[in-house]
Order: C-alpha cells, then sequence, then structure tokens
C-alpha cells in the first residue's frame, strides 16, 4: 500500500474516532479537525502507532468526564479552559507524536518511536496527574516552595497526582510493550512521561501566566473570569498560557525520553 492510500485509510478511521469523541462532547469542532490530522498521520505510519493514540485518547478522556461537575466546582473558575478539548490543546498534546510519525517515514529509525513514545507519556501524565489531583482529599502544594495553593493551580502538586502521572507513563509504556515497540521505546515513556509532568508544573508555578479578577478578588488563568470581567497580569509571562506550558512540556517528555532510549 502506498504512502497516499496509507494516508487516505488513516485520515478516514482518525475522522470517524474524532467525529465520535465530538458526539460525546470530548472535543470541540476544531479539536475534532486537529485530532483528525494527528490520528491520520499517526495511523499512516502504523497500526501500532493508532492503537498507542487511541489508548492515550480514551483513557485520558474517560478521567477527563470522570466527577467532571465536582471537579469544575473545586477549581472555581480558575482553570483557563473546562469541557471539550479545541484544536490549540490537541496540537499541544499531540503535535509532537504526529511529527514523530512523519519522521519514521522519512527516515526509518527506532529513534522516532522513543521520541513519540515519551512525548504521549509526559501528555498522559499530565492529564491523569491532573484529574486525579483535582479530586484528592487534600490542597496540593506549590512545586516550588512547598505552600498550599488552590485546588486548580498550575504548578499545584499532590501526592495523588504525582501517583497518577507515574501511573499514566507506565500506562503508556505498557501500551507501547504490547504493540511490540523497541524495548527502548516503554523506557522513555516512562522517563518521558515523568520528567514532562514535572516539568509542566515547573513552568506553570514559575513562568506561565497568572492573572488576578479584581471582581471575583480571585486568581485565574482566565483573561475573561467567568463572571464576565477582564482580568489582569499579575505573574509570569503574558503570552506562556497553558497550551503553551503544555507543548513545551510534551517535547521535553520527548527530548528527556528519547535521549534515556539513546544510552541503552
Amino acid at each position: 500500500m502506498s504512502h497516499s492510500q496509507t494516508l487516505t485509510l488513516g485520515l478516514a478511521l482518525a475522522s470517524a474516532i474524532a467525529l465520535l469523541a465530538r458526539r460525546h462532547g470530548a472535543l470541540t469542532v476544531s479539536g475534532a479537525i486537529a485530532a483528525a490530522a494527528i490520528g491520520a498521520l499517526a495511523m499512516a505510519a502504523g497500526w501500532s502507532w493508532g492503537v498507542l493514540l487511541i489508548a492515550y485518547f480514551v483513557s485520558s478522556t474517560v478521567l477527563s468526564r470522570f466527577r467532571a461537575a465536582e471537579k469544575a466546582t473545586r477549581t472555581d473558575g480558575r482553570v483557563e479552559k473546562a469541557g471539550p478539548r479545541d484544536a490549540m490543546q490537541v496540537l499541544a498534546n499531540g503535535g509532537v507524536y504526529a511529527m514523530a510519525a512523519v519522521g519514521l517515514w522519512v527516515r526509518p529509525d527506532a529513534l522516532w518511536q522513543a521520541l513519540a513514545a515519551g512525548a504521549l507519556a509526559a501528555s498522559a501524565a499530565d492529564t491523569w496527574a491532573t484529574e486525579v489531583g483535582t479530586l484528592a482529599g487534600h490542597a496540593p502544594r506549590s512545586i516550588l516552595d512547598g505552600s498550599p495553593v488552590a485546588v486548580g493551580t498550575s504548578g499545584g502538586v499532590s501526592p495523588a497526582g504525582l501517583l497518577a502521572g507515574l501511573g499514566a507513563a507506565g500506562f503508556i509504556a505498557t501500551v507501547a510493550w504490547l504493540v511490540r515497540w523497541p524495548g527502548v521505546t516503554s523506557v522513555a515513556a516512562l522517563i518521558g512521561g515523568v520528567s514532562g509532568c514535572l516539568l509542566d508544573s515547573l513552568l506553570g508555578a514559575s513562568v506561565q501566566a497568572r492573572r488576578w479578577c479584581a471582581t471575583c478578588r480571585t486568581f485565574t488563568e482566565q483573561r475573561i473570569h467567568r463572571c464576565g470581567a477582564s482580568t489582569e497580569l499579575s505573574g509570569g509571562i503574558s503570552w506562556l498560557d497553558n497550551d503553551v506550558v503544555n507543548a513545551i512540556s510534551t517535547i521535553g517528555g520527548a527530548l528527556f525520553g528519547a535521549t534515556a532510549a539513546s544510552y541503552l
């Protein structure tokens, strides 16, 4: 089968999955389009790439929807984006994986799979840590100085969240092993997942944009708070929002994981 035929088949399958996710409220319209494109590139690289991506997406979606109303109440308007994922969120989390799939077409090498596994594990670890940590019974603490922070604050960590992140990295590593990717990719997933998740928290606590709603007198990531008022920058870099942090962390997870794998 030619690359064009494989890509066409991959696009058809990915589009069907993205449409299903859209109908179930997991993706916005733009998110579904981005997911279809990423899925097509992944599946065109081989069925195992599609299986790994689907395993990541399904597990992350199930966790995101679990007790969603309770999590929305606990974060109390602090999270920048809640609900279905849009195109920027999908690209931030899956863009590196898709680029690694393209790299495999151009020059077949196990290094591309290590990069992909590290990137996907970093994204999964961040998602699992956030979703589980939000429901934890105790307040999270800043990864920088250990001070208590409000639930939903970027850079806040908890034992439950950290364990969930480790579990996500292990999950991606296991799926990579089950689809018979080279053994070093499982190592890349473990190291990339954990390091990417920690990098996300460090960036979130230090340089990610933090905003203040004077009307509600509360910190938030939202430019327009849920009350309708415009918020003011109170710390961090104005353009460095959660999507950018996720993208950087995913890239970091890919590089950390692949670097570790290259020594094995």
